[in-house]
């Protein structure tokens, strides 16, 4: 695989790139991840979308554990080189929380308030074996 494109993107002093996780049916932002290198390839080579975990410092792919996989439908890099967008067709929901968007608050009169149901329970979804 040719990989002049990656040369184009600006990664940051640790190897990353923001990612912007958009779904492409609806438009809705779902998350944002940070990618390094090797997790731009594998979403490429796989077509299921790949992060950096910066916690745990580990390679992930989105819904590995929870069945909610994100598959690759575009990615875009914006202007100066810095974020990219990646729209996605999304598996059930995003969010670990059981919402469909990480984004599923919204200010109103100086308090964050839920703005959209869940779509699953986590403890269902995560429950660790005995």
């Amino acid at each position: 695989m040719n990989d002049d494109w990656l040369h184009s993107i600006r990664f940051d002093e640790r190897g990353l790139v923001p990612a912007v996780i958009q779904d492409r049916r609806d438009g809705q932002v779902l998350m944002v991840g940070y990618m390094n290198r090797e997790a731009l390839l594998r979403t490429l080579e796989t077509g299921r979308v790949h992060f950096w975990s910066r916690s745990r410092k580990a390679l992930w792919c989105k819904g590995e554990t929870s069945g909610h996989l994100q598959h690759l439908d575009e990615m875009r890099l914006d202007c100066d080189g810095d974020a990219l967008l990646v729209r996605v067709r999304q598996e059930v929901a995003a969010c670990h929380t059981g919402h469909r968007s990480c984004f599923f608050r919204r200010l109103e009169a100086e308090q964050w308030q839920e703005a959209e149901p869940k779509v699953f329970e986590p403890e269902v979804v995560y429950k660790k074996p005995s």
